[in-house]
């Protein structure tokens, strides 16, 4: 069966450093390059959010979207320190973690089989994607 989707666009920018305690510093300066830097580094973070459109019980109320991500996504990550945020304690901030810590979030939040798609893009050439099965 066809089914629309809509997809919003929200920005923030943080800070972290790609680092694991389950690797000596050698090997995450290996695995991670200058993005191990003690210091960190920064991006300007595009967060892709796909919904349900059209009708039906699920589908998304884009204002109460844009509050949801503004609230529990925006405000929480934005000029922070990825890795000082507790969703972080045990994984890596890779893209890849932070788009499905994004939906974890979300997800409880939105209606039942609401939420479709996260999409993080961290840099020119860096997009991160996680989703529902199809």
């Amino acid at each position: 069966m066809s089914q629309v989707h809509v997809t919003r666009r929200y920005r923030f920018c943080a800070a972290h450093r790609l680092h694991t305690d389950q690797l000596s510093a050698e090997e995450n300066w290996a695995a991670f390059g200058k993005c191990n830097n003690p210091n960190g580094h920064g991006h300007n973070y595009v967060v892709l959010v796909t919904v349900k459109s059209g009708s039906g019980q699920n589908v998304c109320n884009l204002d109460r979207l844009d509050q949801m991500v503004h609230e529990k996504v925006v405000e929480r990550f934005d000029h922070l320190d990825l890795n000082c945020d507790p969703a972080f304690a045990e994984l890596t901030t890779t893209g890849e973690n932070l788009a499905k810590v994004i939906w974890d979030i979300l997800k409880p939040v939105l209606p039942s089989d609401c939420l479709q798609k996260i999409g993080v893009i961290e840099t020119r050439d860096n997009y991160f994607e996680y989703g529902s099965a199809a």
